[in-house]
């Protein structure tokens, strides 16, 4: 009967219903039966997890409710998994149960793990591969990329049923190209799902790592050789540089280790660069470059002396470096005629006119010259360039000297005087001597006579290619002893003739201040005519002669002393001979004598007691 009670008036007011819930919170499910008072029974997929309040084999279980007004509300704490299945509520003795309610648990992924992070490393040039999990999710977790705020496409999802049955594992793979990758930048992973929908986020740093990106500079501009200059070796690299090292036309400079190296350059830096060679953990990198340093002329490859025979082609070859760019000049020593601009100088079918000298002459504007001096040796004929007449003093050695200008040299130099080679025969004596520019030869008389100022010498030369012959005459040398006299005599003239003109520009100056008031007399002006002349017998008729000349030459020279009274001017003169020891002198001739014999004249005015 009292079942039956039970069974008439137990009802369910209050019953559970499906819920969704996070793993880890708290959930109630209501159960409320007014009035009964009987067993009551949860009841988990199928299983009783306990009478009435009693839930002691599950702790984080509890009835809950006021037991008065039938309240068997079954409360989890912090859900788990496990808590996902159905349950009921079920009163015993009204054998009744209640609607079967799904508690639906939803667990949120693992925080998500990108492979590699937080930095991820790649050699650049290399593509981007990201892979990101997001695991133990209920359900599985879904997987964004994330760069600069922007969603990347392109991604590659997966996941996995986990044994529970319940838990999946998801993944994603991005896939970006080298030329979309850039070092620094962050990448995210967001993996989200019902549990968390906001997701739950990983970031990723992207290295590129490269070998040293290297820059080499030099300053100060522009280069000048014998100046101090710094090369300066900038490098960017991932990972850091570890090693500068330097070196200079391929040879290693060990005392330099830093990225700066000083030096004062040469003409050397232009044709052998400077290197220098970064390392860091993925290698090395070596930048080198030539210095572009302004230098004058260097000798790159020297000409040579050369002899040739007649008629051949002589090449001359020279070569030089320089910068900025050089002018080469090919020219004859002593000439200033420009015979090539070129390296190489050829000259044709050479003649022996043609041996000498040359200079190749290397000029770099604003910066400096050089030059190069060789020899062109014509091979031929003897060439004789001596004097064809010679001097010698009677009674005293001579010396006839033959020089020859022979390549080359010649065999056999001859004087057909006595056609004598070398050595001596009787008073001659035959010496060759060589010199830098030919061969001398000289014929010595020991005693010159007479018969040797009459003789025609003749010197002859042969070598393998001819031979040249020369006229050689020998003139009397006039004695010291003459010349000297000579010389005193011409000194004399010009020192009388200076004088006379000095004392007659003296004499016509006070002649016309006192012409005035003044007359003049057969008194007034002598002449004296001064000569001395070993032949008496000829000296009255000549002297008369003379004497009327020099009147007619003063007279003419003074007309107007002379026209100063009536009297001819023959008569106002009178002429007094002089006479003048010692030797007379052999050259002065007055332009009015008519013999050679010499004279010479004083001329004195005289104005009353007056000296002009």
């Amino acid at each position: 009967m009292e079942i039956s009670f039970y069974c008439r008036c137990a009802v369910f007011t209050q019953q559970p219903h499906d819920l969704v819930v996070v793993a880890g919170q708290p959930v109630t499910l209501p159960c409320s039966i007014p009035g009964y008072h009987g067993i009551v029974l949860w009841v988990k997929d199928g299983l009783a997890l306990g009478v009435n309040r009693d839930l002691s084999g599950y702790p984080r279980y509890a009835v809950v409710g006021d037991h008065d007004e039938g309240e068997y509300h079954l409360r989890i704490q912090r859900v788990e998994l496990v808590d996902d299945a159905l349950f009921e509520c079920q009163a015993i003795q009204a054998a009744i149960r209640s609607r079967p309610a799904r508690v639906t648990v939803l667990v949120p992924p693992d925080d998500p793990a990108i492979t590699g992070a937080p930095v991820v490393s790649l050699r650049a040039g290399e593509p981007l591969n990201l892979t990101c999990h997001a695991n133990n999710a209920k359900p599985a977790a879904s997987i964004i990329w994330i760069r600069d705020r922007e969603v990347l496409s392109g991604a590659v999802y997966s996941k996995t049923l986990l044994r529970d049955g319940k838990r999946e594992s998801a993944v994603s793979t991005l896939h970006i190209p080298a030329s979309s990758v850039e070092s620094g930048q962050i990448i995210t992973c967001r993996a989200s799902n019902k549990a968390v929908p906001s997701g739950k986020e990983a970031r990723v740093t992207i290295d590129i790592q490269h070998l040293p990106l290297v820059n080499l500079s030099v300053e100060p501009q522009p280069i000048l050789e014998g100046n101090l200059v710094k090369f300066h070796c900038s490098a960017k690299a991932n990972p850091p540089v570890t090693q500068y090292r330097w070196a200079k036309g391929g040879n290693i400079i060990r005392e330099v280790s830093g990225d700066t190296y000083e030096v004062v350059v040469d003409h050397s830096f232009f044709t052998e660069p400077v290197s220098c060679e970064v390392t860091n953990l993925l290698g090395s990198t070596n930048v080198s470059r030539n210095v572009d340093v302004y230098f004058g002329p260097h000798m790159a490859a020297e000409p040579q002396s050369l002899q040739v025979d007649q008629g051949s082609d002589a090449v001359f070859n020279c070569a030089w470096t320089g910068n900025p760019s050089l002018t080469i000049v090919w020219m004859k020593r002593g000439s200033g005629v420009v015979l090539s601009n070129e390296n190489v100088l050829t000259l044709r079918a050479v003649k022996q006119e043609d041996a000498g000298k040359y200079v190749c002459r290397a000029v770099v504007p604003r910066v400096g010259a050089g030059e190069k001096e060789v020899s062109l040796t014509v091979n031929g004929p003897p060439t004789i360039s001596s004097t064809q007449t010679q001097q010698a003093l009677h009674g005293e050695k001579g010396q006839i000297k033959c020089f020859i200008r022979s390549t080359p040299p010649p065999d056999r130099i001859v004087s057909d005087r006595t056609v004598l080679e070398s050595g001596t025969s009787g008073r001659y004596t035959v010496e060759t001597v060589s010199t830098e520019e030919g061969v001398i030869s000289t014929l010595t008389m020991s005693n010159i006579v007479p018969a040797d100022f009459q003789t025609i010498y003749n010197c002859t030369a042969w070598n393998s290619f001819g031979s040249d012959t020369e006229i050689i005459r020998l003139r009397e040398q006039e004695s010291l002893h003459l010349a000297v006299i000579i010389g005193v005599a011409v000194g004399a003239f010009v020192a009388f003739i200076v004088l006379m003109g000095t004392l007659g520009a003296f004499c016509c100056t006070r002649a016309q201040r006192n012409l005035k008031g003044v007359v003049s007399t057969k008194s007034d002006i002598r002449v004296e005519i001064v000569h001395k002349d070993h032949n008496a017998a000829r000296e009255t008729e000549e002297h008369a002669a003379i004497k009327q000349l020099m009147v007619s030459e003063l007279c003419v020279g003074h007309r107007p002393v002379c026209g100063h009274s009536s009297t001819s001017c023959e008569q106002r003169y009178s002429i007094l001979p002089v006479t003048q020891h010692g030797p007379t002198s052999r050259s002065y001739f007055p332009k009015w004598a008519q013999s050679p014999f010499q004279v010479k004249f004083h001329v004195y005015f005289y104005n009353q007691n007056r000296l002009w």
